[in-house]
């Protein structure tokens, strides 16, 4: 199957600009290294090691960088199974032409998934990891997606009103992924799905259970939103759940 963009665009080492790649037919390279250079808002984070990672969603060959050094630069299971079923399930779920928001994006491996399948995305994450984030999204995406990723700042249960007024942002899906884990931000993070979600909005939240918070929080989003949960994958102990924010 194809990739969006050629082997050429790997960096020659972790986190190297992307011009510095020179491989591939010259003229394409140059063409689409000068626009990744020219869209790169956030420059990634400089850790000591970054992996290349191989992934296999939606007909395409997609390559994440990765690095061990941040929970925000890899692909946990949640991401996989969450992107497994996004491309099973596209039609059903309309992705064409949705507007999506993903939390917590990670390296982006659900966001290239969703706008590969055609949707409208806005990746979101802490401002570390955003550098990382925009160079997976534009590696994978630039030139082959009917809308370029957008990529933001987002931090739970700060200054939503002012970066996301709902006069402004509406999202049909919210997406997450392993967002839910042993940490001391979960009430934050609950506030803000409820912040994001209006008429409408669905909310597709895949997570690999591992502490008893995981299962507390589910507890609180269940108070929050009408819940089905829509898969389990046993052999990663992930399930996915769908919700709609409760309006009475």
């Amino acid at each position: 199957m194809d990739r969006c963009l050629p082997e050429a665009q790997q960096p020659p080492h972790p986190g190297a600009p992307p011009e510095e790649a020179t491989a591939g037919p010259p003229a394409e390279s140059d063409k689409i290294a000068s626009s990744l250079h020219s869209l790169q808002k956030f420059v990634p984070t400089e850790y000591a090691s970054y992996t290349q990672e191989h992934y296999q969603f939606a007909g395409k060959k997609i390559i994440i960088q990765e690095s061990i050094e941040s929970y925000g630069a890899v692909v946990w299971p949640g991401a996989t199974a969450l992107c497994q079923y996004l491309e099973e399930h596209s039609e059903e779920l309309n992705l064409q032409d949705a507007k999506i928001l993903e939390i917590g994006a990670g390296p982006g491996l659900v966001s290239i998934v969703a706008s590969i399948l055609g949707a409208q995305v806005t990746a979101t994450d802490l401002p570390d990891v955003l550098g990382n984030l925009q160079y997976n999204l534009l590696k994978n995406t630039l030139e082959c997606t009917a809308h370029l990723p957008e990529v933001k700042e987002l931090v739970w249960g700060k200054d939503l009103d002012q970066n996301f007024p709902k006069s402004t942002f509406y999202y049909d899906y919210i997406l997450a992924s392993d967002v839910v884990y042993h940490h001391y931000f979960l009430d934050k993070l609950l506030t803000t799905m409820v912040y994001l979600s209006q008429p409408g909005t669905v909310v597709l939240w895949a997570n690999k259970f591992r502490f008893s918070t995981d299962y507390e929080f589910l507890g609180k989003f269940k108070q929050n939103f009408d819940t089905t949960l829509l898969a389990e994958y046993p052999e990663s102990s992930v399930k996915l759940f769908k919700g709609i924010l409760k309006w009475d």
